[in-house]
Formats: structure tokens, sequence, C-alpha cells
């Protein structure tokens, strides 16, 4: 019997890609279910709709941690995050029968961002508590995250021409689903005794928190732009439904996803300085390729190469943070490191959003891919730095 139970790596992947799933759900057909809200006719109601979740995931995401450390607990908080992240969903998608403006609609998305960062950025932290790699455990984290925004993109691109509600159904009962696995998770916490410290005071007194953060902010802002003005890009200028646009964003993450384990283990290996470095230029530089692409062929296939490079990095700089910090200040480290990751995403739906709008899509993706390559350039040396003074773990 018990071996055919997951293991607790493998639980605590579904929870993280469930929770990731639940999000990408909405992207491809955003403009449809935004308007079934209510949310028509408000300005900029799509990007309000992505943006208040992510204000959330930036307030409470320490707070977790913070949390999870000082108790010397995670498992009860992960199931807390999940269940209150699935009965927001049942709100939302609750709000056109009774008859409530957009204006509760995005306070209730306000309020399932603040749980569902719980469930989601916890997660990680358990996977950080496991024996292992650093490298191969964040591999995990992240063939997660990129395999829920796969599948999230093309199974919420079919449920949107289906009803644009569907999705929000979908996610709910994903978010149900991680609080259910959250449960039986054995909790490896270590001993209470973290601090109730923010982010940037941990910053503060272990600067080279910094190097990740950095990393891990332009890197989620690419995530947010590609969500949102990546659809919007293949959408309008090739024409084509929410349906194929969750096939295209899928062919940006499933190589994302299948290629970041492997590239954690490489990490454990080799070091992270190439991983990062070199991967973060050569994303850049793809995303850039993106937005001048002529056809949607040659647009489609871009978006597989620019996944892969994307892949090398993400699992990496998550490493990172597992190489500085200290077992005790897990929790709290990588809620500052999800601090910056949803200020990255809220920037990349910002920045797309309005770059898109006000000078068209080549200077949006030239801005976004120029942000990857100047981080690249900037933090070279104090990644190779850290690789020095860190030595890759072994598994």
């Amino acid at each position: 019997m018990r071996a055919i139970i997951p293991s607790a790596r493998t639980r605590l992947a579904i929870i993280v890609w469930s929770v990731l799933v639940s999000q990408v759900l909405l992207y491809p057909g955003l403009d449809e279910t935004v308007s079934a809200l209510g949310g028509a006719e408000m300005a900029y109601a799509e990007t309000l709709f992505l943006v208040t979740e992510f204000v959330a995931f930036v307030v409470f995401a320490v707070a977790w941690g913070t949390a999870s450390d000082v108790l010397g607990r995670r498992t009860p908080l992960v199931v807390v995050g999940a269940t209150g992240g699935t009965l927001s969903y049942l709100a939302v998608v609750s709000a056109p029968a009774f008859g409530v403006g957009y204006e509760i609609v995005l306070l209730c998305r306000l309020l399932g961002g603040a749980f569902t960062i719980g469930a989601f950025s916890l997660s990680i932290t358990m996977l950080m508590d496991l024996s292992g790699g650093h490298g191969q455990n964040m591999g995990v984290a992240g063939t997660a995250i990129g395999l829920g925004a796969a599948i999230g993109s093309v199974v919420g691109g079919q449920l949107a021409t289906i009803t644009p509600l569907a999705p929000l159904y979908g996610g709910a009962v994903l978010l149900a689903l991680s609080a259910f696995l959250g449960a039986t998770i054995p909790d490896r916490a270590p001993d209470r005794g973290g601090a109730m410290n923010a982010p940037f005071d941990r910053l503060r007194n272990k600067p080279v928190l910094g190097v990740p953060y950095a990393f891990g902010f332009i890197d989620r802002l690419t995530a947010g732009f590609f969500a949102l003005t990546g659809v919007a890009f293949f959408r309008d200028t090739f024409a084509i439904d929410p349906a194929q646009a969750g096939l295209t964003l899928a062919l940006f993450f499933i190589p994302f996803a299948l290629l970041q384990y492997p590239a954690g283990l490489l990490s454990d290996s080799i070091g992270r300085f190439i991983p990062v470095v070199v991967g973060s230029i050569m994303y850049g530089l793809g995303i850039i390729a993106v937005g001048m692409a002529p056809t949607y062929l040659i647009g489609a296939t871009l978006m597989v190469v620019v996944g892969g490079f994307g892949a090398l990095v993400s699992p990496t700089t998550m490493a990172l943070v597992t190489d500085v910090a200290a077992e005790s200040e897990r929790g709290v480290a990588m809620g500052g490191f999800n601090v910056f990751g949803s200020l990255g995403m809220l920037s990349g739906f910002v920045l797309g959003g309005v770059l898109s709008t006000t000078a068209g899509y080549l200077p949006a993706f030239l801005a976004a891919g120029g942000l990857e390559l100047l981080i690249a350039v900037i933090a070279a040396r104090p990644v190779l730095m850290l690789t020095n003074r860190t030595a890759p773990s072994s598994p």
C-alpha cells in the first residue's frame, strides 16, 4: 500500500502545480471572463483582475513564511491557505448570480491572493526542507510551476470556449485538492526560532539574498509579461482565438517545465553561474526575437526556444536562496523571494500593458527582454562570487 502513495516530494509538487494551474487557467480567456464578471465597462479591467491578486501576494508572502518559521510548522498553514483560496474562487464565480459589482469581484481576488500565496510559498519552502541537492529540490518546484502554467494555459483556453466562468470552477477544484493533499504531508520544518523580520530586514542582514531576489524579480516580470501581453500579442497580431492562444502559451511553458529538473541537477554539479547568467542572456535575446516574429509559425517556434532558456534560470535562482538561507529562516527567505517575484509579475503586467498600448508590441518586447539582459550583465560578478562562496550541494 505504501508503494502506491506518492512521496512527500511528489505531493508537494502537485500542490505547487495545482496553484499555478488555478491561476493560469484564467489567462487565455481573460477578456471573456472579466466581461462575464461585469468588468467590461471598467478601464484596465483585465489588468486589475490580475494585479489585485498579486498585490496580495506581495503583502502576505512573507507573513506566511515568517509564521511558519516562528511556529515551526508549515503543513497546517498550507491547508489554510489552499482552503481560503478555494473559497475565494467560489466567491468570484458566484458574483454574477448575486448581481454584485466588479469592485467586489476585485476584493474577492485580493482576499484570495492573500490565502493562495500561503499554499504556494510554503509548499516550495517544504521542498527546501527535504533532503537532496538544493538544485534538485528547486528543480522539482520549477518543473511543477512550469507544468502548471503549461497545462493551465491549454486547459484554460479550452474551458473558456465552453463558458467564460469555467476556468474559475476549475481553479476552485484544484485548490481544494491542494488543501486535501497538504493535510497528508509530514511537517519537516525546523524547530521554531525564526524571527519576525520583514524580507527587507533579512536582506539588510544578509545582502547576498539580493542576488537571487533580483533575478526572481526580473524572471517573474517576463512571466507576467508573457501571460498578459504575450497572449494579447499573438491574439491581435495573428488573429487567433483563446484556445489557440492557450496552446501558444504552452509552447513556452512545456519546455520551461520539463527542463527545470535537469537544469537544477546540472547546477548542483557545475555551479549556479552558467545556468543563471548565460541562461538569462539567451532568455532575454529570445524574448526580443519573439516580438520581432513576422509569422505565427516563427513566433510559436521561438516560444519553445525561449522556454528552454528560461528553464535554466528559474530553478537555479531558487536554489541560490536555499544555498544562502539558514534552515530556521527558510520560510521568510522564500517568502521574500516570492515578494520580489510577485512584484516582478505585477511589473510585467503593467509594463507590458502600458507599453503595448502606448507604443506598440515591439517596444514592449524590447523592454522585457532588455531588462533580462541588463540583470545578467549587472549581476554576473555577484553570482560568480556567490557560486564560489557556496559550493553546490550534492544530493
